[in-house]
């Protein structure tokens, strides 16, 4: 059910993104008298799903669930349409409008996607706010991953600075470790503060480790919810018993519980909790999925939560900087992809559905969906022929050099373009698939 969840999430929200892609073309286009054959969700290779004509213009659905186009009439895409390129140029065709038309209706789809991550940023800060939890108000500090515990961080130690920049987030610290080259974190452990160097290639080492977490927030584990049905129940669980230990193992802490469990799925495990003041011995069966079917409270997080509240018109120039900031690392990252680290951690339709929750959460989904708009945006708007900044890229040298490339050598530099995305593709995807058969 989980993955279910989070596909219907990634395809709702690659759709919206791509019709609004789309429709920033479909705008330019028909702003300056140029014809639209085409405007599909999805491919229609042979055959669609539906569609309905309006004007010179077919709307669809295609079959082939990988995104979406315009067919611009006059225009040398992934169509391949010759036989109308064969023919003498018309008033209403994209080849026929000046240079510096033909450049806004290339640039309009990544002009409407950031627009549109910057209105769904803007809206999520006036209605929510900005929450967080700093680090250094977390009550029992983070828990940390293998990688981090290699160069000396312990569970429950504070990292409050990265090189001289203020750590607020657990996820500040692997950015500023790999985008900013930070070379040294402080740290407080206990009634002590000191600074912990960063092994020269540590930065290779994170990049390996993918996309688990380096650092978290620790938090006692005190049942909220004990699920019907489930062994929790039946063993006698309730709520606001605390977790203590797991078969004499320490397991106070909700990351100890979830690491510990995960060793006794389909076994009974003799756990301590407390009750009141009482500390109770319960055998409790593990499911499958190392379950036992409880909730844990985040209340000793969410006392200690700063929210930071927008109005309406000071929400807007927020989103505008939160855009930025989002977009700005995306772009500090794009290096790390041609090595050999980088390379491995790509990943296809598998690894962005992953970043969506399991379950439906409409203020995650959004801020998902404004996330992946600043990325469609900057991926389309990459010198790479087939893509829009591959069109872009060819404008600007006909503006420059007014020399217009010949048609037979843009029909080859898409054909390059088509077979070098279909090949990363191919890669990003294979990356999903062979994770998912070689995971632990």
């Amino acid at each position: 059910m989980d993955i279910l969840i989070k596909a219907a999430q990634l395809i709702l929200s690659l759709s919206i993104l791509v019709i609004l892609h789309e429709f920033g073309h479909f705008f330019f286009a028909r702003l300056f008298n140029t014809r639209v054959e085409k405007f599909y969700l999805f491919f229609d290779a042979w055959f669609s799903l539906f569609k309905f004509k309006k004007g010179d213009t077919e709307y669809g659905i295609g079959w082939i669930p990988l995104g979406g186009y315009v067919k611009i009439s006059g225009m040398i895409d992934e169509s391949m349409d010759k036989e109308q390129m064969a023919q003498e140029p018309q008033p209403w065709e994209f080849r026929s409008k000046p240079a510096w038309q033909r450049l806004l209706i290339m640039v309009g789809g990544v002009v409407v996607n950031f627009i549109v991550a910057i209105i769904i940023f803007w809206m999520l800060l006036y209605v929510n706010g900005e929450q967080f939890l700093p680090v250094k108000n977390a009550p029992f500090g983070l828990y940390y991953s293998e990688v981090a515990h290699e160069i000396g961080l312990q569970d429950g130690d504070y990292v409050l600075k990265a090189g001289d920049i203020e750590i607020q987030t657990p996820n500040d610290i692997v950015k500023h470790i790999i985008l900013e080259d930070c070379k040294i974190l402080t740290v407080k452990r206990g009634d002590s503060v000191f600074t912990l160097p960063i092994p020269a290639d540590y930065k290779s080492t994170l990049i390996a480790s993918g996309r688990k977490s380096f650092a978290n927030y620790r938090m006692s584990f005190v049942v909220d919810t004990v699920l019907n049905g489930m062994n929790a129940q039946e063993a006698g669980i309730i709520e606001n018993d605390s977790i203590v230990s797991i078969n004499g193992e320490p397991a106070g802490f909700y990351n100890q519980f979830v690491s510990i469990i995960e060793n006794y799925k389909d076994k009974t495990i003799d756990l301590v909790v407390k009750r009141d003041t009482a500390l109770v011995a319960i055998a409790c069966k593990v499911n499958s999925n190392g379950q036992i079917g409880v909730r844990a409270k985040l209340g000793s997080l969410t006392s200690n939560v700063e929210t930071v509240e927008y109005g309406f018109f000071e929400a807007f120039p927020a989103g505008v900087i939160k855009g930025s900031t989002v977009l700005v690392e995306y772009v500090k990252q794009l290096p790390l992809i041609f090595t050999k680290e980088g390379a491995k951690q790509i990943g296809g339709f598998g690894t962005i559905g992953s970043l969506f929750p399991a379950t439906w959460d409409w203020t995650a989904f959004w801020s998902m969906t404004a996330f992946l708009s600043i990325i469609l945006a900057f991926m389309n708007i990459l010198p790479i022929p087939a893509l829009d900044g591959g069109h872009v890229m060819f404008l600007l040298y006909e503006i420059i050099t007014r020399r217009k490339p010949s048609e037979k050598f843009m029909e080859y530099a898409q054909i390059a373009g088509m077979v070098l995305l279909l090949g990363l593709l191919i890669f990003a995807n294979g990356n999903d698939l062979f994770r998912m058969f070689t995971k632990n």
